[in-house]
This record gives structure tokens, C-alpha cells and sequence, in this order.
């Protein structure tokens, strides 16, 4: 179900959304456990620019287990966070997406993801011989995303209508 958002002069433009995800370094995937509880673990990722988040990770353990019970998850990515103590707030800005994961099985699609993560991380170097390394022991895992909303803080919103 989505939801609209309750302070929408605080919602981001898509454009800002895509931009935050596609230089931010980490997020936060929240999962659903095998007995419904919540679980939650930073991870690495590279967004396609469009309608999907690629990462990846062991082949086996405590996050697989949860996809596989549950493909839902949520990503959250935090562009901004300063904390202005005199104001008592946080002016801050972030991403969260929600969609459905898949596990990777197909050699293309794996190679695709692995190649993103490659130049995200770690630019202007070859990483052939390292992903063939990994083929036997890493999962890829491609979030299809269903929805996008990203939000500022009101003193964010202020400031940027005062430049104009």
C-alpha cells in the first residue's frame, strides 16, 4: 500500500531522488525474518539510474534466508544529516525505496551487477579477474523497486526558496 506523504513541501523531486542514490555509498535493506520480525543491514549498492538496485553478498546467511521467506523489502539511504543543536533539529535529506528482491541466477544479469558495482566503487579499474574470483561465492541481488520517495528537512526547503 502506499502512502501519501503527510509533509509533501518536504517531498524530493525524482530527479533528486536518482541523483541521492546514485552517488550515495550505502543504505540500509530492511527485511522480513523467517518468524516476521524485522531485520535490518547496511549494504553496498549501485542504482541503474531507472527502476532498479543492484547488491550483493554471501551466497548463504541470515539475509538470504529472509529474501527467500519474503521477497518485500525497503531500502533506506541518508544523503545529509547534520545535527544544528542550537535548533534542535536535524537538517537532513534521504531516499527510501520499497520493492520486491531477486536473487540473481542468470550469468548475464550477475555480470551486469557486479560490473555497476565495479565502477561504482572502485572506478577506472578492471574488474574482470576479481569478479571471476567471486562467481563461486557471492549472490547478486537486483531490488526492482515499486515505489520512490524521498523528503528534506522544512529548514532545507526554507533555504532553497529563499536563492530563488
Amino acid at each position: 500500500m502506499e502512502r501519501k506523504m503527510r509533509r509533501f513541501k518536504q517531498m524530493l523531486a525524482k530527479a533528486d531522488c536518482d541523483n541521492i542514490l546514485a552517488k550515495a555509498t550505502n543504505g540500509i535493506l530492511s527485511l522480513v525474518d523467517t518468524d516476521g520480525a524485522p531485520y535490518g543491514v547496511p549494504m553496498s549498492f549501485v542504482y541503474d539510474g531507472h527502476d532498479s538496485i543492484y547488491l550483493h553478498s554471501a551466497v548463504n546467511g541470515h539475509k538470504i534466508d529472509c529474501i527467500r521467506h519474503d521477497r518485500r523489502c525497503s531500502f533506506a539511504v541518508v544523503d545529509q544529516d547534520m545535527v544544528v543543536p542550537e535548533e534542535f533539529t536535524t537538517y537532513y535529506r534521504s531516499v527510501i525505496v520499497t520493492g520486491r528482491i531477486v536473487l540473481l541466477d542468470g550469468d548475464e544479469e550477475i555480470h551486469k551487477g557486479l560490473i555497476m558495482l565495479g565502477e561504482k566503487y572502485s572506478p577506472g579499474i578492471y574488474s574482470g579477474e576479481e569478479i571471476a574470483k567471486s562467481l563461486d561465492h557471492v549472490m547478486v541481488m537486483r531490488l526492482d523497486i515499486e515505489s520512490m520517495t524521498g523528503k528534506e528537512s522544512i529548514e532545507l526547503v526554507r533555504a532553497k526558496s529563499r536563492r530563488i
